[in-house]
């Protein structure tokens, strides 16, 4: 069935294709998930500690088959932090992690918790996990999918799937003590359906996020929360067309040093609704936000990036690709700007053998400057590795 289209009334920069660059570069798998007691199918990346250790969850396998907080070394030796249970501890985490000063790790599940609809939880370096909130499903939210953000005062912030007041997810606060408050409910007309990111703060008290679903034409948004004295208001910033923007957003936002914000799309790019995903840029200016697609990726359908961009000290932005490339089992690529213009370059493709497939992974670096991610499948099991990418 065609998909709809929409004329939309914003200008665009110029649509980039380019001819992929070559590059020197090393790729090499460090860890194969096994799906048993070290856990599988990882959909997420992860956060990077001083001594270079990597942390991270698999969303499957651990003792008890529900996913498990994970550290692993520069070289390879992976360590359980906590097994989830599947019960009132929460199952099947599918967010990365976010560190605290003290070295305290928090991030969320999708499933389980008191009520089965997911938690936000803390884990230390000793292993022990504590619930700080369990979803009901109802309008506090249900089934949280990436990680959470957190202010100055140590409150934490992120989005839910589902639940809300109109079902369709929610944006949410919880403060110290584990009280959750909800700061906005999706669903309502066209303002959005469905985060899978989560948000973007600011210090001057905004939220940044997208929905992968919703708006004017059903194909995702990019929001801002602000906050006045009658509580949080939303502002739509874009909505997606599935046009040469793009459309289903699962990635979220990210700051550049001049306070530009990156995305990503999984699908569309091209005139015709086909292309592999776009990523994009918002530019402020004049007291207003502008859009511009920076480069539509290759490939075709829902195969672009899953999350969040990674930007180094120049700009230049790394990210990978769920199901593009030679072999359809996803990509690492590059973004470099220069004179108004983004070239793009290919750094690997997956075969979806041993080296990995199917990269639904944020990626990070340590500070040789090598990429760290992940695959959901491939690798000696088939549970999915963590791969290492030298440029």
């Amino acid at each position: 069935m065609k998909r709809k289209s929409s004329s939309f009334a914003f200008a665009f920069a110029a649509l980039l294709f380019v001819i992929p660059a070559t590059q020197a570069q090393t790729f090499s798998t460090i860890y194969n998930f096994t799906g048993g007691t070290d856990g599988g199918n990882p959909l997420n990346g992860f956060v990077i500690g001083s001594a270079g250790n990597l942390f991270g969850t698999a969303s499957g396998g651990g003792k008890y088959g529900a996913g498990v907080v994970f550290r692993l070394s520069e070289s390879g030796e992976e360590k359980v932090l906590y097994n989830f249970t599947g019960g009132a501890d929460g199952a099947n985490p599918n967010s990365s992690l976010i560190f605290d000063a003290s070295g305290n790790l928090y991030g969320t599940t999708y499933a389980g918790g008191a009520n089965g609809d997911g938690t936000v939880f803390e884990v230390t370096q000793a292993g022990i996990e504590t619930v700080l909130y369990s979803f009901a499903g109802g309008t506090d939210g249900a089934n949280p999918m990436s990680k959470v953000s957190v202010d100055a005062a140590g409150n934490f912030y992120g989005t839910t799937f589902y639940g809300g007041a109109y079902g369709a997810g929610t944006v949410f606060e919880v403060v110290k003590g584990g009280t959750e408050k909800v700061l906005h409910s999706f669903g309502n007309g066209t303002d959005g359906a469905n985060p899978e990111a989560g948000v973007t703060l600011t210090a001057k008290p905004a939220i940044f996020g997208t929905t992968s679903a919703g708006g004017a034409d059903g194909y995702g948004t990019v929001f801002v929360l602000t906050e006045s004295e009658s509580g949080w208001k939303e502002t739509i910033l874009h909505t997606f067309a599935l046009q040469s923007d793009g459309g289903t957003p699962y990635a979220g936002l990210v700051f550049d040093s001049k306070g530009n914000l990156y995305g990503t799309t999984t699908d569309g790019g091209g005139d015709d609704e086909s292309g592999g995903g776009t990523v994009f840029e918002l530019s402020y200016s004049g007291g207003k936000w502008t859009f511009s697609v920076l480069n539509g990726l290759p490939g075709s359908g829902i195969s672009g990036t899953y999350r969040n961009v990674l930007l180094d000290s120049s700009d230049n932005i790394y990210a990978t690709t769920h199901c593009d490339g030679a072999d359809g089992a996803g990509t690492v690529y590059k973004l470099t700007p220069s004179g108004g213009t983004w070239t793009y370059t290919l750094l690997y493709t997956f075969t979806g053998q041993s080296d990995g497939l199917y990269s639904y992974s944020n990626l990070v670096f340590d500070k040789q400057g090598n990429l760290y991610g992940t695959t959901k499948y491939g690798g000696t099991s088939g549970n999915g590795v963590v791969f290492k990418v030298t440029p």
